[in-house]
C-alpha cells in the first residue's frame, strides 16, 4: 500500500526522522493560510499523487509569498499531472503539501527496502540525490552504495558512519546521519514497510539533515496489525478495478493488453502472461484467483475481467489442486450464463477432477475453446482476440 508524501512524513516524524515544517491543503485558500502560518520568505507547494517525477511534471513550485502559494495551489488542485511514472493518462491532483523553504547545501539519497538476494533489509544510499537518481544508477552505478542489515542486530553505528563517510559527510553531519538512519530503520521495521525512500535527504546550510521528500509503501499482508496505517489508503489513487478485486480477495493488476487472464497461483499467472507474450499477444491483466477459490470468486473474477473494455478474449489457465477442476467449471459456466460474456474463452486445466470439469464444459451448451497445454491455449487466445 502506497501513501502520500505528507502522510509518509507524518509517519517518519513519529520515529524521530527530521522533516520540514508543512501541512496539507485541499483548497487554494487553505494553502495560503498554511504559507502565512509558516512564515519565511519562500514556501514550497507540492502536488500530492502516488507517483514520482512531480518536479519535472510541474507539480513542485516555489512561492515567494503566501498569495503566490495560494495561486499556485489553485493551479495545481484539480489539474491532471503527468510524470514518467503516471503514464500518459496522468493523475488528478486533489491536495497539495505546503512546506517551508530551506537553504540547501547538498542533496543526498537514502532508502531501505528488502533485498531478495540476501533475504534481509538493505540500505541504499548515494551522495548524488535528487530528481535524476535513476539516471545516476544507470550511468554511474559505482555512486550507489549498499549496506545489508542483520535483522538480529539492526543497523550497527559503524555501518551508518561508513555510509556517511562514503557520502562525503563528516563531523556533526555524519553523526546526524547515524541518528537519521537509525530512526528510518526503526520506522521500517515497526510499520512493516516494504520500502522507505528519502530523495532527497538534504543537508541545509545550517548543518541540519532533513527528509525533503519521502516515499513509503507498506506490506499489504501486515496491515491487519496497523489499523492506523490502513486508514491512510487513498482509493482515488488506485485503479478502480484493482480496488474492486481486492474486495473479493482477488490478486488483480491491470495491464495494457487485450487478453484477459484468470489463473490460480502467482507463479502460474506470471508464466501465463509470459506465454501469451511468446505467442505474440498482450496480457490485459495479472489475475490470481488463489488456490482455494470457489465458484463465487470465479464469478467475481469474471466481473472484474469484463469491466475492462480492452479485453477481447479470456485465457483461463488452472492447475486443479485445492481448486478442483469441476468447481472451476461450475463457476465459469455460471458466470458466463449470468454475465453474458461477449468475448471468446479459452480454458486449459489440469489436475483434480479434470475429466469431470471438461465434461461439464462440454455439456454446458456454451462455446468454450479448450486446450491441452499452455502453449496451445495461448495460441488460441491470441488468435481469437485478433478476430474479436
Amino acid at each position: 500500500m502506497k501513501i502520500h508524501e505528507y502522510q509518509a512524513k507524518s509517519v517518519l516524524e513519529r520515529f524521530g526522522v527530521p522533516v520540514p515544517r508543512g501541512e496539507v491543503a485541499f483548497s487554494a485558500t487553505e494553502a495560503g493560510e498554511i504559507a502565512r502560518r509558516l512564515g519565511g520568505a519562500i514556501a514550497v507547494v507540492k502536488a500530492q499523487i502516488h507517483a514520482g517525477g512531480r518536479g519535472k511534471g510541474g507539480g513542485v513550485k516555489l512561492a515567494k509569498s503566501a498569495d503566490e502559494a495560494e495561486q499556485l495551489a489553485k493551479q495545481m488542485i484539480g489539474m491532471t499531472l503527468i510524470t514518467h511514472q503516471t503514464g500518459p493518462e496522468g493523475r488528478k491532483v486533489a491536495r497539495v503539501l505546503v512546506e517551508e523553504g530551506l537553504q540547501i547545501e547538498r542533496e543526498l539519497y537514502l532508502s531501505i527496502l528488502i533485498d531478495r538476494a540476501t533475504a534481509c533489509p538493505v540500505v541504499i544510499a548515494s551522495a548524488a540525490g535528487g530528481m535524476d537518481i535513476e539516471e545516476v544508477a544507470a550511468k554511474e552505478p559505482q555512486k550507489i552504495l549498499r549496506e545489508a542489515i542483520n535483522r538480529g542486530t539492526g543497523i550497527i553505528p559503524f555501518q551508518a558512519r561508513k555510509l556517511a563517510f562514503a557520502m562525503g559527510l563528516e563531523g556533526p553531519a555524519a553523526q546526524k546521519l547515524v541518528k537519521v538512519l537509525d530512526a528510518i530503520y526503526k520506522a521500517f521495521i515497526e510499520t512493516d514497510a516494504s520500502m522507505i525512500e528519502i530523495n532527497p535527504l538534504i543537508l541545509t546550510k545550517g548543518g541540519e539533515l532533513l527528509a525533503l521528500d519521502a516515499k513509503v509503501s507498506f506490506d499489504d499482508n501486515a496491515l491487519y496489525r496497523h489499523p492506523d496505517l490502513r486508514d491512510l489508503r487513498d482509493l482515488s489513487e488506485e485503479d478502480p478495478l484493482e480496488v474492486e478485486a481486492s474486495k473479493f480477495s482477488l490478486n488483480y493488476i491491470r495491464l495494457d493488453g487485450n487478453i484477459g487472464c484468470m489463473v490460480n497461483g502467482a507463479g502460474l499467472a506470471m508464466a501465463t502472461m509470459d506465454i501469451i507474450k511468446l505467442a505474440g499477444g498482450e496480457p490485459a491483466n495479472f489475475l490470481d484467483v488463489g488456490g482455494g477459490a470457489n465458484a463465487e470468486q470465479i464469478r467475481n473474477a469474471f466481473k472484474i475481467l469484463m469491466s475492462d473494455k480492452n479485453v477481447k478474449a479470456v485465457f483461463i489457465n488452472i492447475f486443479g489442486g485445492i481448486l478442483r477442476c469441476d468447481v472451476l467449471a461450475q463457476g465459469v459456466i455460471a458466470a458466463v450464463k449470468e454475465l453474458g460474456v461477449p468475448v471468446p474463452i479459452v480454458i486449459r486445466m489440469e489436475g483434480t477432477n479434470v475429466d469431470e470439469g471438461k465434461r461439464m464444459l462440454k455439456e454446458s451448451g456454451l462455446n468454450f475453446a479448450t486446450a491441452d497445454s499452455m502453449g496451445e491455449g495461448a495460441d488460441k487466445a491470441v488468435q481469437l482476440a485478433g478476430k474479436s
